[in-house]
């Protein structure tokens, strides 16, 4: 197969062949560029090998380009430029061996077949040749084409060997059965459940970066099965995979709430391409099974799951070396409150909408898109109906927020002009008299206003015997 048309596309490709030569290298593009150019993907990452050093290449494409600035790695004998809207990745053909307490691997000098056979999947093993002889050739030893036709996701050797050796391609094959919507070879399947518990030796940085680019695939939900399938989910995330499964007592089941999350993540995939809403997803129901209960009579309970989850938040953040910030505190957020507009949909207060605004600030467009997706019912009527609800609640927030504008609420009284007004000593009071007029806020008893909120303020003052000097609206 020839990509000579392709490469002759972009002058990148002539002028690194050119440095190469210069150099008296064999050179190739190699891994996702060429995958990606047969799937017609876009891809603005150009990875270059060739037999000799990778840096001397690189310095000598960074002259051609004007003296561009050339990125080096010398630990890693990589070497790296900007080049535009590209990056290109210059290194040398290796051969690698493993030990087996650690991913990283013993590299020495190879050829390209020894470069190929290292790489992780027959989909990112090709190469297309940048030397004369054979300039816009694909070289393909392991089928690699073949698989992209099948949809197939293989290992250019024994999987044993490629999972054992670096246990991170184990996530690696779900990740890209996931976002090309692939399968995984049966044989290769087979061996990531033997070689499961491999993934210890694996840096959870590593595995999460692998796990979010699932979560950001197209239909994340399938990136999750194979992970629960193959065990690898519960190497890392023991607490969703304690989701799945089904209870029965008296003949009443509740639903498999592994399999709804999913649903649930699917569901916010298709309208956003927020990693952090997908997370709120992930782990809206995450304290369900701590907090399932059986009460006869009525059937499966799971009372406080929200607050619980919201609890989990962090720890699980941690353990999964996640961001503890605000990002964290976005997820615990929706967490905590994705069950409050479903109870607003069977009664909408002004009362009630006034809290949801001011606990949900910015955040309330996505706790709706959140509890949007959370409506999984395969009774298509009660779907129908909840949406409709939904969009009055929607109605009602945008006509409370605009009357009352309590999202980000400020009070329009601080604790320093009380202080101040009636010549107080910080204390308890200060705050049970702000909590006082932030309630009757909320409750609609008075506007938030701050003419309104200080004629309350001087009644709260008579009311607990402070002695009032003057009031200054």
């Amino acid at each position: 197969m020839q990509f000579r048309k392709e490469l002759e596309a972009n002058p990148v490709f002539k002028l690194a062949a050119e440095a190469a030569r210069d150099c008296g290298y064999e050179a190739y593009v190699v891994g996702g560029f060429v995958r990606d150019l047969i799937l017609d993907r876009p891809n603005k990452d150009i990875d270059f090998v060739c037999v000799g050093s990778g840096i001397a290449w690189a310095e000598r494409v960074g002259e051609r380009l004007g003296g561009a600035q050339v990125s080096v790695f010398r630990n890693f004998g990589t070497a790296m430029i900007r080049s535009g809207e590209y990056e290109l990745e210059f290194v040398g053909a290796r051969k690698e061996s493993y030990r087996a307490d650690s991913r990283k691997p013993i590299v020495e000098d190879g050829t390209l077949a020894d470069d190929q056979i290292r790489r992780d999947f027959t989909i990112n093993a090709m190469a297309i040749s940048l030397n004369p002889a054979n300039y816009g050739e694909l070289i393909d030893p392991f089928n690699g084409r073949q698989h992209l036709s099948e949809k197939m996701i293989v290992t250019p050797t024994n999987p044993d060997i490629t999972f054992s050796d670096d246990p991170l391609r184990m996530m690696r094959a779900v990740r890209f059965a996931s976002q090309l919507n692939f399968d995984i070879d049966p044989d290769g399947f087979q061996s990531i459940i033997r070689n499961k518990e491999r993934l210890s030796i694996v840096s959870m940085e590593r595995i999460i970066d692998e796990l979010n680019k699932i979560i950001l695939s197209p239909k994340p939900s399938y990136g999750f099965k194979l992970l629960y399938q193959c065990g690898l989910l519960n190497q890392f995330f023991p607490e969703m995979v304690a989701l799945h499964g089904v209870e029965y007592v008296d003949n009443k089941a509740h639903k498999d709430n592994f399999y709804h999350t999913l649903q649930v993540l699917d569901n916010v995939a298709q309208a956003s391409n927020d990693l952090w809403l997908r997370w709120a997803a992930i782990l809206h129901d995450i304290a369900k099974p701590l907090t399932k209960r059986f009460e006869p009579g009525h059937g499966w309970t799971f009372h406080g799951h929200e607050d619980k989850g919201a609890r989990m938040v962090p720890r699980i953040f941690k353990r999964l070396k996640l961001p503890l910030n605000d990002r964290m505190h976005f997820v615990q957020k929706l967490v905590r409150l994705h069950l409050r507009p479903i109870s607003l949909a069977y009664e909408v207060t002004d009362s009630a909408v006034r809290r949801l605004l001011f606990e949900a600030g910015d955040d309330s467009d996505a706790l709706m898109q959140l509890c949007r997706a959370d409506i999984t019912s395969k009774n298509a009527e009660k779907v129908k109906k909840f949406l409709r609800n939904f969009e009055l609640v929607e109605a009602k927030m945008r006509e409370v927020e605009e009357k009352d504008r309590v999202r980000n609420f400020q009070p329009p009284v601080t604790g320093d002009e009380i202080i101040q007004m009636y010549k107080l000593q910080p204390g308890r009071i200060i705050g049970e008299i702000k909590e006082e007029i932030k309630e009757a806020i909320l409750e609609g008893d008075i506007r938030n206003d701050r003419e309104e909120a200080l004629r309350l303020l001087h009644t709260i003052a008579q009311r607990k015997g402070i002695l009032k000097t003057e009031l200054n609206p």
